[in-house]
């Protein structure tokens, strides 16, 4: 299994970014995909999260309305959209899979809720919101 995320970067406030996450090794349609993040000091948390089957999301609400999480299943690829970014963004941005047939039966929010529950997770992408 591997996931891997790139588009982080410097941008200022308002500013918009795309991250990108490839995912490999396992079956793409079967899993649910999340973002999570990590500013330091302080706990990770989950962004956004989707179910690949039927494209049902979940986000947190400190990212509701400006954030966008999608898929593209022909390239095993979760792209996630964050506009309107803010310094409070600023974090290093994780993909982490669920492969778990429990995936098949379970919201995205319960899902993905807790760290934890997540199966795989990528190295991470630098995300910085300069004031």
């Amino acid at each position: 299994v591997q996931l891997v995320e790139s588009g982080g970067g410097l941008v200022q406030t308002g500013g918009s970014l795309r991250l990108s996450c490839a995912a490999s090794g396992f079956t793409f349609g079967n899993s649910a995909i999340a973002w999570f993040r990590q500013a330091p000091g302080k706990e990770r948390e989950v962004v956004s999260c989707m179910k690949i089957s039927d494209n049902s999301t979940f986000y947190s609400d400190s990212v509701q309305g400006r954030v966008t999480i999608s898929s593209d299943r022909a390239k095993n690829m979760v792209y996630l959209q964050m506009n309107s970014l803010k310094p409070e963004d600023t974090a290093t941005y994780y993909c982490a899979a669920i492969k778990r047939e429990v995936v098949a039966t379970t919201a995205p929010y319960v899902l993905c809720r807790y760290f934890y529950t997540m199966d795989d997770w990528g190295k991470g992408t630098l995300v910085t919101v300069s004031s």
